[in-house]
């Protein structure tokens, strides 16, 4: 008998800059654990089973992005919230908290305000406080974010070597222009970005050990955002194209990996506290990321930046198991 027997979930479903965001309104266990961290272990150990059947096809697809509410341990939180993707389950998600400031606030779960609406939201890697505005759009400010490493030398099979950043937005993640591996990020196939990210992934896992001042949890590098080597000043923003998880293709210009650049090009000296910055996505989405102010890290230097942008709804679903349907436990093809 599976374990799907008798699954009833239900979701709303909305999308960031083309990314989709969907968000489990019924149909999962309670999840114990006295921490948010406790219950990302739990939900990994014993209901990853629930994420298969939610995001992969048939009902979803490789690229597909689930958001599961769970009650929060942070005293000052209206809501808390676990990231599911193909592989597993992240530690932020910036497009899903856009979302997830709009959701709140429209089903009632935060009473409206005006101007704008603070609404809190613990995720795995912290509080984050976002913002809903009177026209849609929301603002979230990111927890630290700092540079990992810089300039650092990364054998990548089939490219050569390259010299990578390493930065942390909520996710760590690994940066390079896409030049540096003869691509375009506005121009080249999407599946020849996705290659060349995800060998830069592989790659500077093995060469760079990661650690975060709040534990080994925190500790796992997210994916590769490749660039177009600009910084998103002017009127003309800065196009990257983020690959994370298992080749999974942000659609969005990705929150915490926005908010990774920004920290990057603070401790490069390229992007001061108070300067704001606009990134495109391969959809053409533009989220705003705006250096707030300076911080710590434990002992590493570090800012706090405030992503904005917008998103959409496209539904709601109730997804159900027929008895004896092995391909409906979940499964994905790729090209």
């Amino acid at each position: 008998m599976s374990r799907l027997e008798r699954a009833v979930v239900e979701t709303t479903d909305m999308h960031t800059g083309g990314e989709p965001v969907r968000i489990v309104t019924a149909g999962y266990p309670d999840i114990p654990g006295a921490t948010i961290l406790d219950k990302r272990r739990h939900a990994r150990a014993h209901l990853d089973h629930l994420r298969r059947f939610l995001l992969f096809e048939p009902r979803g697809h490789a690229d597909m992005y689930g958001v599961l509410p769970v009650e929060p341990d942070h005293p000052e939180a209206d809501l808390a919230v676990l990231f599911m993707h193909n592989e597993g389950y992240s530690t932020m998600c910036g497009h899903a908290v856009i979302a997830l400031a709009r959701w709140a606030v429209d089903t009632g779960r935060v009473p409206r305000r005006a101007p704008e609406t603070p609404v809190a939201i613990q995720c795995p890697c912290g509080l984050v406080r976002a913002r809903l505005l009177a026209d849609g759009t929301a603002r979230f400010e990111s927890v630290p974010a700092f540079a990992f490493a810089l300039d650092v030398p990364v054998d990548v099979p089939g490219y050569g070597r390259i010299a990578v950043d390493v930065g942390y937005g909520g996710a760590f993640y690994a940066l390079a222009p896409a030049a540096l591996l003869g691509l375009d990020v506005r121009r080249s196939r999407v599946r020849d970005l996705v290659d060349a990210a995800a060998a830069i992934t592989a790659s500077t896992c093995e060469r760079v050990p990661l650690a975060h001042p709040d534990g080994a949890d925190h500790a796992f590098l997210y994916g590769t955002i490749l660039t177009d080597g600009a910084d998103g000043a002017g009127d003309s923003p800065s196009a990257n194209i983020c690959v994370f998880a298992e080749r999974e293709v942000d659609r969005s210009p990705t929150g915490s990996g926005v908010t990774a650049r920004l920290a990057v090009a603070h401790a490069r000296g390229r992007v001061a506290v108070g300067a704001e910055r606009r990134f495109a996505s391969v959809t053409g989405a533009v989220f705003t990321g705006h250096v707030l102010r300076a911080t710590r890290a434990g002992d590493r230097a570090a800012v706090v930046v405030e992503v904005g942008g917008r998103a959409h709804y496209t539904g709601t679903a109730r997804f159900t198991f027929e008895p004896g349907d092995a391909l409906g436990e979940g499964f994905l093809l790729r090209a």
